[in-house]
């Protein structure tokens, strides 16, 4: 296992996957490499869909940020269904050194996130523990119910689906960066690149995207999957799904949606902007043919998109064209943000 970040693809199928308690019947799609949420037939046409997530508790980020988070990117892998986030459940596994004023703030902004996107906390748990000193705070479960046949998966993506991409590369590790670590992104880059990093935080929520493409009182036909973008960046995620979709892809590097901010921040802490965090971001496969439509829809909501390639069949594999060459497509099984935050922050980075 990687030191930090998400479990690598080979422990995940070597060890979990095989595991997985009994095999029931209805579960149409159960734990799967990038794939972001379960489907289960609950009968009479209707599916259960659900995800997953670590909550976020980051004393350098806040409050309110970290209750942001802990929403949100459970809300991104929902919004992948094509349908929104209906219920929630929360364990909470808190420090002890956070006070009752303090645990009163996060879950006050838990709440309201929650009752912005129209989710209902259902239960949960929650305690304090001691030794507890990390930035993940327990773990979260979102929840939905929609028609089965219409609830989108990542791994419905069809060779020759054109690939969209929304807002642009790294916002999510940009931000936290900024927000992280002030005084060194000031005093590198200066303060508008500095303020600029930081304005990108309330953009890592990609529900709006997905439903605003999907459709939300009516499903368009011309989306066939989603993925959201979260650890190994929007390289990482288009890998994730073509390997989940059982399809080869080309990705043209020029086409990548690469922000000036996001590029000077990343570069400061050594960090491909095109493999790290991205939270933010959706990857969209539309039907080929179909996907001007898509973008006019994202473009009347002022939602920035673009198109960057386009799923092939298996035997083509994933490939990354570079000034007119195709190279193989790699994969990070650790995402290098971790790297990059803990060593700034062990080297004493403010």
């Amino acid at each position: 296992m990687s030191l930090s970040g998400k479990i690598s693809g080979g422990g995940f199928e070597q060890i979990i996957l095989p595991h997985c308690g009994h095999l029931r019947s209805e579960v149409i799609s159960g734990p799967a490499f990038g794939v972001d949420v379960s489907l289960i037939h609950m009968g009479a046409g209707l599916g259960l869909a659900l995800t997953s997530d670590p909550l976020s508790l980051i004393p350098s980020l806040g409050l309110q940020e970290s209750a942001w988070l802990s929403v949100h990117l459970m809300a991104n892998d929902m919004a992948t269904t094509g349908f929104a986030p209906m219920y929630a459940q929360m364990v909470l596994n808190l420090p002890p050194y956070l006070t009752e004023q303090d645990f009163t703030t996060y879950w006050n902004f838990i709440h309201e996130y929650c009752k912005r996107i129209g989710v209902a906390i259902t239960g949960g748990h929650t305690g304090s523990i001691e030794g507890q000193n990390s930035t993940i705070a327990g773990g979260g479960t979102m929840l939905l119910t929609a028609p089965a046949d219409q609830v989108l998966l990542s791994s419905k993506a069809k060779a020759g689906d054109v690939i969209i991409v929304t807002k642009e590369c790294a916002v999510s590790s940009s931000a936290l960066l900024a927000m992280c670590f002030p005084e060194t992104v000031k005093s590198k880059l200066g303060k508008e690149a500095h303020d600029q990093g930081c304005e990108m935080f309330y953009q890592t929520s990609s529900l709006p995207d997905a439903l605003v493409a999907a459709g939300t009182e009516y499903h368009y036909q011309d989306v066939t999957a989603m993925h959201d973008v979260t650890e190994g960046g929007v390289l990482g995620a288009i890998y994730e799904m073509a390997i989940a979709s059982g399809n080869g892809v080309t990705v043209h590097d020029e086409l990548l949606p690469v922000g000036q901010t996001q590029k000077q921040i990343c570069d400061l802490f050594n960090i491909d902007v095109r493999y790290c965090i991205g939270a933010g971001s959706m990857i969209i496969a539309t039907k080929n043919g179909h996907a001007e439509n898509v973008l006019k829809r994202l473009a009347q909501h002022h939602i920035k998109a673009t198109i960057v390639g386009e799923f092939t069949s298996k035997e083509h594999g994933c490939k990354l064209v570079k000034n007119g060459i195709e190279e193989e497509m790699h994969y990070n099984s650790t995402d290098p943000y971790w790297n990059a935050f803990f060593s700034a922050y062990k080297n004493g980075w403010k």
